[in-house]
């Protein structure tokens, strides 16, 4: 199995500083979500990846979220399986918000 790409989160955020757009997807549940989330990211609780995979682009990068990476790094294990090609978040929005 090819290596989980991996962001820290002061380089996201660089990247959307500079104006990119990269697919986001927050794995984290609803009451989780609703302290904040980062600016653009779809939310799709890790529970239902397996159900919501026609909305997750199966072309370019998209980079996965979640608290502290944990939940994000097996959705992307679970979409590499299904030929998706993703990046972890690491350290999660524990990371990001730390950071700000």
């Amino acid at each position: 199995m090819t290596p989980i790409h991996e962001i820290d989160p002061s380089e996201l955020r660089k990247r959307l500083m500079d104006g990119e757009t990269p697919q986001m997807i927050d794995v984290r549940e609803d009451e989780e979500v609703a302290q904040g989330m980062i600016s653009g990211a779809k939310h799709i609780p890790l529970g239902q990846i397996p159900d919501r995979l026609d909305e997750i682009p199966k072309e370019g990068e998209v980079i996965m979220i979640c608290r502290s990476g944990g939940r994000s790094m097996r959705a992307c294990q679970f979409l590499q399986q299904h030929g998706i090609e993703c990046t972890n978040m690491t350290g999660g929005m524990l990371r990001w918000n730390e950071e700000e």
